[in-house]
């Protein structure tokens, strides 16, 4: 079974420019010094920075929240991992990617 943390790792891979950096219990994504998704190991939940439009459009799906990182974040922890939360995921990184000059 696929985790969040390990579908956003394979799809930043291919994403120009992304780093990664790991921390005790996160694991941060960033273009141009801009955070665009942390990665909550443990939890394995996924916090995207979006443009405000598809924020507003994400937090309305199954599984989302309100990031307390700021009203452009969206945080993703599905109940279960199916390929519909791991399509999401991806597509939300690589959203807040071009969003963050991608």
């Amino acid at each position: 079974m696929v985790t969040l943390s390990a579908a956003v790792a394979a799809a930043a891979a291919e994403l120009p420019g992304v780093i990664r950096r790991e921390h005790a219990e996160t694991i941060e994504y960033e273009l141009n010094d801009r955070p665009i998704a942390i990665v909550e190991v443990v939890a394995d939940e996924v916090s995207f920075r979006l443009s405000p439009a598809v924020a507003a459009a994400a937090i309305r799906t199954p599984d989302t929240e309100p990031s307390p990182r700021g009203p452009e974040w969206v945080a993703l922890r599905p109940a279960v991992v199916d390929d519909h939360a791991l399509d999401r995921a991806v597509a939300w990184l690589e959203s807040a990617w071009r969003n963050a000059g991608g």
